[in-house]
């Protein structure tokens, strides 16, 4: 009996030790939430209004570049110089569910595509190039358009030395006349060359508006920038009106026109040496031909710095700020810009005079060309 006591006593015992040592199982995990899916990337237009002009492909460029690297996702679409073409991008843009676009528009019949995106909730930034004839966008980004004809005019007179000079011989040239920058320019650049003008100093050749405003004006306007216009219009007056007279500058408002003014120039036999001639965009066969002396300068506005600019100004209007908030070095207007329909707060950068002199400085030592590609004139 004994026996069969202890017998028990050690199974039970024996069992005892089994279930302590037994691990208690753990409860299985409650399956994972899913992941939530990331947030879309808020969509962003670019109405870029052409690519004969070299320096709108590379602001789309740093546009797109410094947009991207703020998580947004960037629509570009280049208007080839045409206005219906621009507006169905800019409507295309809006479909799209863009919350913001960036015009530069071709000319001022962009207001109409403006005011359909305001009617959709979409905000417009006038982009270089004011757009006229509407009030449905608020802010406008460019250079200071007036100082930059003003140093093209800075740049005549100090070539031709025209405060002691006498009798010197111009042709006057302007941008396109749906452009309304191509005022400020000519402007600017008469705001320094018509006192000159008055005194006999220094003579026009073919027609001779002083400003803007004037009736002539529009005889000397390149539409759409076109350089094959400017070269045209060029030759017709040194077979005509300049026939008889030696060119000694031409107000030439940006390097595109210049190089085809200077292409018409140089197969006049007459022009073994070229007049003193202008541009304006820091262009990179113009930087060539700068450094080589065909000419004689250019004003670099430097679009890396207008297109970050921009970039701030959408993502802080994206994201409700009251007003734009840039880094970039800029002064503020709010007198000058008047679209017809309201004075638009404007951002204006600086513009710099480009010659021989300072190339190397501003555009290659800045980064923004390599010396072997002004050497060659193409990258």
């Amino acid at each position: 009996m004994r026996k069969s006591v202890f017998t028990l006593t050690l199974i039970a015992a024996a069992m005892g030790l089994t279930a302590c040592g037994k691990k208690e199982e753990a409860p299985a995990p409650a399956p994972a939430a899913p992941a939530a899916a990331p947030a879309p990337a808020v969509l962003v237009g670019l109405a870029i209004p052409e690519t004969h002009v070299e320096r709108w492909v590379g602001d789309a460029e740093y546009m797109k570049k410094d947009l991207e690297a703020m998580g947004y996702k960037v629509d570009v679409a280049f208007a080839d110089a045409d206005q219906s073409k621009q507006n169905k991008q800019i409507e295309d843009m809006v479909t799209k569910g863009a919350k913001a676009i960036v015009v530069g528009s071709v000319t001022e019949a962009a207001a109409q595509a403006v005011e359909s995106a305001k009617k959709a909730g979409v905000q417009v930034i006038s982009y270089d190039r004011l757009i006229t004839g509407t009030d449905a966008y608020d802010y406008y980004l460019t250079f200071d358009n007036f100082k930059v004809g003003q140093l093209q005019g800075q740049a005549i007179k100090d070539a031709l030395a025209l405060d002691t000079a006498k009798g010197k011989n111009i042709t006057l040239f302007a941008g396109s006349p749906t452009d309304n920058n191509a005022r400020f320019f000519f402007d600017g650049a008469m705001d320094v060359l018509k006192p000159f003008v008055t005194s006999g100093a220094l003579k026009i050749c073919g027609p001779a508006p002083t400003n803007s405003a004037d009736a002539t004006w529009s005889k000397i306007t390149t539409e759409g920038w076109a350089a094959d216009k400017a070269k045209a219009r060029m030759e017709t007056l040194l077979s005509g009106a300049c026939k008889s007279v030696k060119l000694d500058a031409v107000l030439a408002p940006n390097d595109t026109l210049a190089r085809s003014i200077i292409g018409a120039l140089e197969q006049d036999g007459k022009y073994k040496t070229l007049p003193v001639i202008t541009g304006q965009d820091g262009e990179l066969l113009s930087a060539k031909w700068i450094m080589e002396g065909k000419q004689t300068m250019t004003v670099f506005k430097d679009t890396r710095v207008l297109a970050k600019g921009t970039a701030e100004a959408v993502d802080s209007i994206i994201k409700g700020a009251a007003e734009p908030t840039l880094t970039v070095k800029a002064r503020v207007d709010t007198t000058t810009y008047n679209t017809g329909k309201k004075v638009v707060k404007s951002f204006l950068l600086e513009p710099v005079a480009v010659n021989k002199d300072n190339l190397t400085k501003e555009l290659v030592d800045s980064g923004f060309y390599t010396a072997d590609a002004v050497a060659k004139g193409t990258k």
